[in-house]
């Protein structure tokens, strides 16, 4: 092919392009006017089936179980402080009564003490009553004002005259 014919249909080319972009352009501005001039209806089902009585339902048995497992747990920690509370009670009881036979064999120790205390109290008195006796009995030895005896070098025989119990 020549340089010519090559030119020539490349100019035929040319040609028929710009007579399709033509009528495409006036298909186009028909077709524009004719949507103009049309109404569209559109009809859209936004109302989605929404089973609420099931959403209720599950909502339900979720909050159904939360509220079991909490009661599960109250009462597994009530029962755990129950019993820590009866031993220390147990052991609280245990206390006491030591502590109760602890204070009967004090106030035991306390009366025999007491009572050891009173007898004792006895004696002495005895014991004075019996040494007043007997230094009534017994005459003076010395009156001499040179050599003051004590009491016991006066009565030389005194645990004698004190009588036995």
């Amino acid at each position: 092919m020549s340089k010519v014919e090559l030119e020539a249909k490349v100019d035929a080319l040319n040609d028929e392009i710009n007579f399709l972009r033509t009528l495409n352009e006036t298909e186009l501005t028909e077709l524009q006017s004719q949507i103009s001039d049309t109404s569209v209806v559109l009809s859209m089902d936004n109302s989605r089936s929404l089973d609420l009585d099931g959403i209720i339902a599950e909502v339900k048995a979720q909050y159904e179980e939360m509220a079991k497992c909490s009661r599960a747990e109250a009462e597994a920690w009530y029962q755990t402080k129950f019993e820590t509370l009866q031993a220390q009670a147990g052991k609280h009881g245990d206390d006491l009564r030591n502590t109760r036979n602890e204070i009967s064999e004090m106030n035991r120790a306390i009366q025999r003490l007491q009572a050891e205390i009173d007898n004792i109290k006895n004696q002495r008195a005895k014991l004075e009553a019996a040494i007043a006796e007997a230094e009534d009995r017994l005459p003076p030895l010395h009156s001499s004002s040179h050599h003051p005896q004590s009491q016991e070098d006066s009565h030389p025989c005194l645990p004698c005259l004190v009588p036995r119990q």
